[in-house]
């Protein structure tokens, strides 16, 4: 594990009691920072990645094309209550079909209202001397929740951390790394626009995965 948790286990939560949670405080956060690190995952409660790993490139764009509506109101909602979101994304270099697709995603959530910044792997090697950053968030200076995803790269549960100076350091080393990053309009046009249709880069799971493994479908964030 990286040394930004030093070396702190946090309370593990199941989906439900997770997503009931971050639920609470994000409904009254001001100030939501969020690390994604991880290259692969799998969806199985998206309806576009569900396209996307049937092969159905097009169709899994147009799904993302159709979600701006709501994603309008979701900013919309975010902004009337003084919560300003920001996240920063680290990309390796090609991208796997995976972070290909997101990207996509992500540049629309950063037109949208959600800004979105990037780094490459190697801008932050430094940083992993003693492991891979974890998939983290804060809201305001109270709670930090780490992602936890099984063998699939399907997210399997989370862990909660409430100390305040463990939470305020991982804050302000995010908003680090925001300021260092890339706006993802002008990375996605370097790096992404000219790409060809991007195929899953690991084995298809059952779509309905969630069921199966007995997890609640995801929530917006």
């Amino acid at each position: 594990m990286s040394s930004l948790l030093a070396g702190t286990v946090g309370e593990r939560m199941e989906l439900a009691d997770y997503y009931a949670d971050f639920q609470r405080h994000y409904s009254r956060a001001r100030e939501f920072w969020k690390l994604e690190r991880g290259q692969v995952y799998s969806e199985p409660g998206d309806a576009s990645w569900k396209a996307f790993d049937n092969g159905d490139w097009y169709k899994a764009m147009r799904l993302l094309e159709d979600r701006r509506s709501d994603l309008v109101e979701y900013f919309r909602e975010n902004a009337s209550r003084g919560l300003a979101t920001r996240r920063i994304r680290i990309v390796s270099l090609p991208p796997t079909g995976y972070l290909q697709w997101e990207l996509n995603l992500l540049k629309i959530r950063d037109e949208l209202g959600g800004p979105v910044r990037i780094l490459l792997d190697s801008d932050v090697a430094d940083l992993e001397d003693q492991g891979r950053m974890p998939d983290v968030y804060t809201m305001d200076d109270c709670v930090m929740y780490e992602a936890v995803y099984d063998g699939h790269g399907v997210l399997d549960h989370a862990r909660r951390y409430t100390d305040k100076i463990l939470v305020g350091r991982c804050r302000e080393f995010i908003a680090d790394l925001y300021a260092r990053g890339e706006p993802i309009s002008a990375f996605f046009q370097r790096e992404i626009s000219h790409l060809p249709p991007a195929r899953p880069s690991r084995q298809s799971i059952p779509h309905d995965y969630l069921e199966q493994a007995g997890r609640p479908l995801p929530i917006r964030s």
